[in-house]
């Protein structure tokens, strides 16, 4: 259902947003943007991104990131004005990374290319590595990465290049990739720094009221393959949790200073947090624009009704990193069960999601095009698909040119928070990055996306949709409970083979 928060590529800003259900969604009502969930961005808070990016200076993460696996960790990467640059990854034990596991000090040099033509609004980039350490902070973090390493013949070579267990030395660096001695084991243990090959710059500022404003400046790297083995091949379309300057981030942030000040030899432990009971009941909606693999733009806007364990959502669909140029909506709804607490993710709690109904609504010429070729049966009732109107494609089982099926089952991960600021957070699963649905409990996700903002009552400045028509719905890789979508960079090839 919902999915990874993304750059505020969209410039938006969402104040105290709020929506309002008709009555009977049974007979035929359906969740309605509020006004105040889609008003355009206040011109005193101003969202830019830069080109080309300008990378110089240290960048850090926020807070306690979550990668499939799962994998814990937080990073704090430097880049030199001679391209060279220097990251830190620290892994954890646990959810809320106060555990360090290992470190890794990454070196290396990075060149920008050119604006990427597959995802609007990143830049590309070729990366080169010329060194890798590892930094063990405890024996059983060294067992585990030899444990790893063991499972390959080659990765049996370079786990004997890591001292046994009973000569561990708290501190001691041992090299994982040396360009110079020309050795590398980072393949047999996985690891890659293809997140250097997508980058995005962005800044933009925060209200602090009385005093004014100030700066944070966002760094939006490549998106992390949700399936370890494919990542050495993987090159990102997205975008990961952004990394955020250490000279100016957002405020407050507990968290950044002790990023910022670590070392591979001096991990940070963040501080501790109260676990938050899973408290759906409201309406959800998008921080902003979102980026999803494929190239996918959208935002997503979420309703949960308690007493009745029903759901809606809608799915908002863009040409475009700013979600300004709306393609199609998807209004899903049906009934979700569940609630067991996560084995594998502490907080998280695990949900099943069914998908018994479903709108359409085509909002540019293209889809709808595409929709009155589509074959008589798969897509809505009969009749014409007109630019702005909705249809029902229940009776159908979904809408087959979008991808879209009905009934559809999916096994979801759900968090809730409340960030520095005592805003409530809503995080749902991480979509499978091959496009596929979390649709058995082997599938269920061990990631989070981008998090939704409470509406209801909320008291601080949040994104807001750009002011056109209704902002639009989420396809193929959907932000959580909904139906599958096709992706839309399909749709002039379609187009295209209709109109011969």
């Amino acid at each position: 259902m919902p999915a990874a928060m993304l750059p505020y590529a969209c410039v938006l800003v969402l104040l105290g947003a709020r929506t309002a259900e008709t009555a009977g969604t049974a007979g035929g009502g359906h969740l309605r943007w509020e006004p105040e969930c889609q008003q355009p961005l206040p011109s005193r808070v101003p969202v830019s991104t830069l080109l080309p990016p300008r990378l110089d200076g240290p960048w850090i993460s926020t807070g306690c990131e979550v990668r499939p696996g799962p994998e814990f960790l937080t990073r704090s990467y430097t880049f030199f004005p001679n391209r060279l640059f220097r990251a830190y990854q620290f892994y954890y034990r646990d959810a809320l990374c106060r555990e360090p596991a290992h470190s890794l000090l990454i070196k290396g040099k990075v060149r920008l290319r050119r604006a990427s033509w597959v995802t609007r609004g990143a830049t590309e980039a070729d990366y080169h590595l010329h060194k890798v350490g590892v930094v063990f902070h405890s024996r059983r973090a060294l067992l585990d990465v030899a444990g790893r390493l063991n499972r390959t013949r080659a990765g049996q070579d370079c786990a004997r290049r890591l001292p046994p267990a009973r000569a561990w030395l708290p501190g001691a660096l041992y090299e994982l990739l040396s360009a110079r001695a020309q050795w590398d084991c980072t393949a047999a243990l996985g690891f890659v720094m293809h997140e250097l090959s997508l980058v995005r710059v962005q800044r933009h500022l925060q209200p602090q009221p009385p005093a004014g404003a100030r700066l944070v400046k966002e760094l939006y790297l490549g998106d992390i393959h949700t399936e370890q083995a494919e990542r050495p091949h993987y090159r990102p379309t997205g975008y990961q949790r952004p990394l955020q300057s250490a000279l100016h981030h957002a405020f407050p942030c507990p968290a950044c200073g002790l990023i910022a000040r670590s070392d591979e030899h001096h991990p940070p432990v963040l501080p501790a947090q109260a676990a938050a009971a899973l408290r759906l009941d409201g309406r959800w909606v998008s921080a902003g624009c979102e980026v999803r693999p494929a190239v996918l733009f959208l935002t997503r806007l979420f309703a949960f009704h308690g007493p009745s364990r029903s759901w809606e959502g809608y799915y908002r669909h863009f040409s475009d990193p700013a979600c300004r140029q709306p393609t199609f909506t998807v209004y899903a709804a049906g009934r979700y069960s569940g609630g067991a607490p996560s084995a594998k993710l502490l907080g998280a709690t695990e949900l099943v999601f069914r998908v018994t109904r479903a709108r359409v609504t085509p909002m540019d010429p293209d889809t709808t095009a595409m929709l009155n070729f589509s074959r008589p049966g798969s897509c809505g009732g009969p009749g014409v698909w007109s630019l702005g109107t909705e249809r029902d494609v229940t009776a159908t089982n979904g809408c087959l040119p979008l991808g879209i099926r009905l009934p559809h089952v999916e096994y979801e991960l759900f968090k809730t928070e409340r960030d520095a600021l005592g805003q409530s957070l809503l995080f749902v699963g991480q979509r499978p990055t091959d496009g596929s649905s979390p649709d058995t409990p082997e599938k269920r996700p061990t990631s989070y996306q981008a998090p939704l903002v409470l509406c209801d009552g909320a008291a601080q400045d949040f994104p807001r949709a750009p002011q056109h028509r209704p902002l639009l719905p989420e396809p193929l890789r959907g932000g959580g409970p909904g139906p599958r979508v096709a992706p839309l960079s399909f749709l002039p090839l379609i187009l295209r083979l209709a109109s011969l």
